[in-house]
């Protein structure tokens, strides 16, 4: 009796259900039946179908037994939005929906934020980062009616949007320094990352962005720019330990690849149907290994542990490739120069003897110029300036020349990042389906190919990775754009409006509110894919501007906000806190891209998790301070400063956040929260102003907002109390500002900047810096 396919239910010779007749069907009368051998659930299992299930199962039936496909796997159509009776709330067509629910639940939308509120979650959203005081009192000042929407502009136009996009991709692409297991070697794929950067401040359009990334190698005339982007592909773990069998290594590497591409633009568990049909979704054994088969054609081999194992691309900072070209151009100059000279010696080197044409040089210097400038060693240039040293000394001098520019070239390229990149062989690799995932287990052969459940691929695409990419952003995939906007709105709300946002299929959870869902993921797909226009629509909506500020009644009937009848509200996570620690100190440095940094880090981490392999060196300086998007990730033991966040081994879209007492063990005593509040106590103690005026400027540096007459009182109370400490103790104040590599203004009293330290270290872990609201 099988309920889980149409022909099972409703085909053979006695079908479980008999549509327009639910008295005639067998899947009612094992509901109903007092037979406890026949009663489904089984009476052993403590389950039990209630009568309005039965009865709704009945209706379904009688109405005709309509058989779709499970929600996600329809294509989604455009719905209308629907009426409200409080049209004047929607500032966008989405908020239609949202109003529409909560009318249908007698529920009233939150009032709007404050502008104070409205201005720092908008940073904090598309940045990453909190608003200046500057920047603060611009917005609040500005009283046009098109203010808000022109802060969301800058901030769209911003750099710093394309790195708070950066992270949440980063964590999909299981993005990391080094290669992960017991040797954990370390690799380049840093131009990669800024390459994510660039892509989503140049606001790429994201069937664009796919592509690039999954088969850029592929596409027509395919150069560096277009290589690069599928570095993503490569940035699964590699498994350099003793005793490994390489073609082990290398199915694992397939495996990830396959699933990740699953789990980021299909939302679906495809993992599952490595060894067995999968046991919910349409998906089979031979779908999961067709999958496989588009990316089962690299010259990949699974030998070796090196983060630069070929295919690799030499891909530089614009201030490299610069240096590289400019050496470049003087040696094809210079060269030019000396092989017209070397084809003057050759040829007056020759005589005709016997016939023939034999040369009187000796035979080290005819091999040496015979070989070419660009493939002598260093013995060779030395033979040819000794051997002509005296005879021609202009040769010899551009040989000197060449010689030099030619080292400094080498120096330049070698220089270069090698990203590990994809590229194709020219014949491809046999796939076949493995038993239990087993290398060694092979059966049928298959060919590249999509799950016969979903879409056919488009006409006319190429069998292999560019194909694949192509199918994924047709306009008859019904997933890509689904699954993408969900997980935008889990950045911007907390959870998306389908909160299993790695799982579209059967076993997740149904959306709270589907037709919105459609409804932008229509929207992002017939506006070109608009990254930037998604965003824009999302915060300048009604639904996004609400305060969050909440009754007990509705905390009682809607915990988790899946209602959206309030503003969102949630913990930052721990990169997030860092970087505005940073930023509101003033510590933080704004430079964009480049290779990682290694910030303030406990002794003995990186030593204790490799059997003291490697060794933690910390930078100093201006790297102490960028941005959390660019800290060196080492996989086996990440970032210590970090707290929820994904591990990055394996592809990740959705990271728990919550809000343990250990996590202030991190943000009241780590070197870059310290340092973070001894920074901003000086710049509080350098304003002018009363002591009043001074904490008031940093509590709103801080927290955005101004204090409260009662918060003022507080924070007065706390400086007072640890003036007193740190007077009865001066060495201990001593200590504490010592914290930190950056330079104190030694004409600050001790005693009187401890005490603005530990108040702006309780500013930093007030729970409404530490919260998103």
């Amino acid at each position: 009796m099988r309920l889980d396919t149409r022909e099972g239910a409703l085909g053979g010779e006695a079908p479980s259900i008999v549509p327009g007749k639910s008295g005639e069907s067998e899947l009612i009368r094992r509901l109903v039946t007092d037979n406890p051998r026949e009663l489904m659930p089984p009476p052993h299992s403590n389950k039990k179908l209630t009568p309005a299930q039965i009865a709704l199962l009945r209706r379904w039936i009688d109405e005709g037994a309509n058989w779709g496909k499970h929600w996600a796997f329809e294509k989604p159509i455009r719905p209308r939005p629907p009426a409200v009776i409080r049209s004047s709330w929607v500032r966008q067509p989405m908020d239609a929906f949202v109003l529409a629910r909560l009318e249908r639940e007698k529920l009233a939308p939150a009032p709007e934020a404050s502008r104070e509120q409205l201005i720092r979650r908008l940073y904090l959203d598309l940045t990453g980062l909190p608003p200046t005081l500057e920047q603060v009192d611009a917005f609040l000042d500005d009283r046009s009616p098109d203010a808000y929407e022109r802060v969301v502009d800058r901030l769209l136009a911003s750099p710093r949007f394309g790195e708070r996009l950066a992270w949440d991709w980063l964590d999909a692409a299981r993005y990391a320094d080094s290669n992960g297991y017991q040797g954990d070697a370390e690799r380049t794929m840093w131009p990669w990352r800024d390459w994510v950067v660039r892509a989503f401040n140049d606001n790429l359009p994201y069937d664009r962005f796919t592509t690039l990334q999954l088969a850029g190698d592929l596409l027509p005339g395919a150069g560096p720019e277009e290589i690069l982007p599928t570095a993503f592909n490569r940035n699964h773990m590699i498994n350099g330990e003793g005793g490994r069998i390489a073609e082990e290594n290398r199915i694992e590497y397939l495996f990830d690849q396959t699933e990740t591409m699953g789990t980021i633009w299909l939302g679906l568990t495809l993992n599952c149907s490595r060894c067995h049909d999968h046991k919910f979704d349409p998906l089979t054994r031979k779908d999961y290994y067709q999958l496989l088969a588009y990316f089962n054609r690299t010259p990949v081999n699974g030998a070796g542990g090196s983060g630069q194992l070929p295919p690799i691309l030499n891909f530089g900072t614009p201030a490299q490739e610069k240096r590289r070209a400019n050496i470049a151009r003087a040696f094809d100059a210079l060269n030019k120069e000396v092989l017209a000279t070397e084809k003057r010696l050759r040829e007056a080197g020759m005589v005709l003897k016997d016939g023939k044409y034999t040369t009187t040089l000796p035979q080290i210097i005819e091999s040496a110029l015979r070989k070419g400038t660009g493939d002598r060693a260093e013995q060779n240039y030395e033979e040819l300036i000794r051997h002509y040293q005296k005879t021609e000394p202009v040769y010899v001098e551009q040989l000197t020349r060449l010689r030099v520019l030619k080292r400094e070239l080498d120096a330049a390229i070698n220089a270069l990042p090698r990203v590990m990149v994809m590229q194709d062989m020219p014949k491809p690799r046999d796939t076949f389906i493995l038993t239990r995932g087993s290398y060694e287990h092979r059966e049928a052969k298959v060919n590249p190919g999509v799950p016969a459940s979903l879409h056919a691929l488009p006409a006319g695409v190429p069998d292999n990775r560019l194909g694949l990419a192509r199918w994924l952003v047709d306009a008859d995939n019904p997933l890509t754009a689904r699954v993408t906007v969900n997980r935008f709105w889990q950045q911007l709300f907390g959870v998306g409006l389908v909160k299993t946002s790695e799982d579209f299929g059967v076993q997740g959870e149904f959306p709270s509110h589907p037709e919105l869902l459609d409804w932008l993921a229509v929207e992002f797909r017939e506006s070109g894919w608009d990254v930037k226009h998604l965003f824009r629509l999302l915060v300048t909506s009604a639904t996004y501007r609400q305060s969050s500020r909440v009754s007990p009644e509705l905390r009682e009937r809607d915990p988790e906000n899946r209602l959206l009848a309030r503003g969102a509200r949630y913990r930052l996570p721990s990169w997030l806190l860092r970087d505005q620690a940073l930023a509101a100190s003033g510590l933080l440095t704004g430079t964009l891209g480049g290779p990682p940094v290694k910030p303030y880090q406990p002794a003995g981490i990186w030593e204790e998790a490799t059997f003291g392999n490697k060794t933690y060196r910390q930078d100093t300086g201006e790297a102490l301070y960028r941005r959390s998007l660019y800290v060196f990730w080492r996989r086996i033991v990440g970032p210590t400063l970090f707290f929820d966040t994904a591990n990055r081994q394996t592809c990740s879209v959705k990271t728990t956040i919550t809000n343990t007492p250990l996590h202030a063990l991190t943000t009241l005593n780590d070197v870059t929260y310290i340092e973070a509040a001894r920074v901003l106590a000086q710049w509080a103690l350098e304003q002018p102003g009363s002591e009043d005026d001074r904490l008031a400027l940093a509590f709103r540096r801080v927290t955005v907002r101004r204090p409260t007459t009662d918060e003022l009182a507080l924070l007065r109370g706390a400086l007072q109390r640890q003036r007193s400490l740190f007077a009865a103790d001066p060495a201990g104040a001593g200590q504490l500002l010592k914290i930190g590599d950056s330079k104190r203004n030694d004409s600050l009293d001790i005693v009187e900047h401890a005490a603005w330290t530990a108040v702006c270290s309780l500013l930093l872990n007030l729970d409404e810096t530490l919260t998103r609201q």
